[in-house]
């Protein structure tokens, strides 16, 4: 199993709406553990793995920068789908922002799904890890994917050193990884697709009380814990980054912009060489549903 998995993140991705039009995110349905010391039934392994991902979806961004800051680009391939689905979902498609997918030879990311439930039917939703020795999911949980990534390649990570989950700071960065789940990566999308105005608002306010309270924290600090950003961070970032473009007009989130916070060092003190063109993705994300 995984250590410390956060209690809020157990919803995720593709949703409904409940009776008084709230947003409710459908569970991830694949949450196998690959360990270090392969005790979980999957070994690390260089190779093994393979990570499908969308530009357009914040969730898949996650997991996207930490194989990056991680340096596991060599052991963990990675295939990226169309960022525009059509009817049939995720495709794999030669052109500009996404490819093929050199793994399996899948035209729709739900060939994945078939292949692991025959009998799955709900959304199919990016980040995937997908074991090409098995030729089945290991997760489709973005959560999950972070942490491993984090916490159990370190053998075959050009930045073993690297620790976006350290020990000491574990209890701390779960707590608020809750707090921003609920409230802000999370918020925007149950404020963007509530079905009733008591629930927009009702969440919509709730993303900016965190986000003034974050404000707070990061003026007397340039970091959320510590001298460099943790997982909390990045997990923060990917809605931080598109939150004037997106999610402050399309998501009805227009109380304020990030841009027109005081502590801006959290935006600009990531490096956005590990995440990609800005312009590109924060598009995308316009035109995308809330199921990563």
């Amino acid at each position: 199993m995984s250590p410390a998995r956060s209690r809020a993140n157990r919803e995720r991705k593709a949703g409904r709406q409940s009776e008084d039009g709230r947003f409710v995110r459908q569970q991830d349905a694949f949450r196998r553990w690959i360990s270090a010391d392969g005790n979980s039934g999957l070994p690390a392994s260089a190779g093994r793995y393979h990570l499908y991902v969308s530009l357009a979806c914040p969730w898949a961004h996650r997991t996207i920068i930490v194989r990056r800051l991680k340096g596991l680009e060599d052991a963990i391939a990675m295939s990226v789908v169309d960022p525009i689905r059509d009817e049939s979902g995720w495709a794999f498609r030669d052109v500009p922002g996404a490819t093929p997918d050199p793994a399996n030879g899948f035209t729709y990311l739900a060939e994945a799904y078939r292949a692991t439930d025959p009998h799955y039917h709900g959304r199919v939703t990016v980040p995937v890890l997908w074991d090409t020795h098995a030729h089945a999911i290991v997760s489709n949980s973005d959560d999950d994917i972070m942490r491993m990534f984090e916490t159990e390649f370190d053998a075959f990570a050009r930045k073993p050193e690297l620790a976006l989950y350290p020990v000491s700071l574990r209890g701390e960065i779960d707590a608020l990884n809750d707090a921003i789940y609920e409230t802000i990566d999370d918020g925007v999308y149950r404020a963007g697709f509530a079905s009733s105005q008591a629930a927009n608002e009702s969440t919509a306010y709730r993303v900016f009380e965190t986000l003034d309270a974050l404000d707070a924290r990061l003026a007397g600090s340039r970091y959320l814990f510590g001298a460099a950003p943790v997982e909390t961070a990045w997990r923060l970032f990917v809605t931080l980054i598109r939150f004037d473009a997106v999610y402050h007009g399309h998501f009805k989130c227009n109380l304020r912009r990030i841009v027109d916070y005081r502590a801006q060092q959290l935006t600009v003190s990531v490096s956005a060489t590990a995440t990609g063109s800005a312009t590109g993705w924060a598009r995308r994300t316009g035109s995308s549903s809330p199921d990563g």
